[in-house]
């Protein structure tokens, strides 16, 4: 399992704190998020997978797919473990996933609670590599992406990440900078998994 805390990229905030741990578990990455916000930088208005996500108080998970192409994925969810999620090669050439494949993720949200002014929640998603572009048989050692959190229409839009980014205004769709995200050697899978 890999730890990370995530980094204000373009806006520097003390209204945000954001940790994260990703672990392969057999067939699927598994992300766990802890996040601290002031008021000023929540917002949860949307409801159903699909949508917007990245408006609200929102967690993500870009993934370079695993079938050998240039692609990557992008899961966004709020606090709610609603989901917004595509693939494609580049920000403009996406295509949205379907309902079915929103299915196969396994989100598990805590809740929000407030604690001296500050909101807390946790979110616990489980990716399936077969969303990725795996087969079944394949073996997955090496997991490239990166961790965003945002809130595009919160009081204090924020913008935070996981490796950095280098451009001059928020983008987290730049798969040149993904780095591993399961760093940790002693991670390995067999067949059997």
């Amino acid at each position: 399992m890999q730890q990370f805390y995530l980094r204000h990229e373009w806006k520097r905030s003390l209204s945000v704190s954001v940790g994260a741990t990703v672990e392969i578990c057999g067939k699927s990455v598994v992300v766990d998020f802890g996040v601290r916000e002031a008021e000023s930088c929540f917002c949860q208005k949307k409801e159903l997978d699909g949508e917007s996500v990245c408006e609200d108080s929102c967690v993500e998970v870009f993934l370079r797919m695993l079938d050998k192409s240039n692609a990557y994925a992008n899961f966004e969810f709020n606090s709610k473990g609603v989901c917004y999620a595509e693939r494609g090669n580049d920000r403009k050439n996406r295509k949205q996933i379907s309902k079915e494949e929103y299915a196969q993720i396994i989100r598990k949200p805590s809740g929000v609670t407030m604690d001296n002014n500050f909101y807390r929640w946790n979110l616990s998603v489980e990716i399936p590599f077969a969303l990725l572009g795996a087969d079944k048989s394949l073996n997955v050692f090496q997991l490239d992406g990166n961790l965003y959190k945002c809130a595009d229409l919160a009081a204090e839009p924020h913008w935070l990440s996981a490796f950095p980014i280098k451009t001059p205004k928020p983008d987290f769709h730049r798969p040149e900078f993904f780095c591993c995200l399961n760093m940790d050697p002693g991670i390995f899978l067999n067949s059997s998994t």
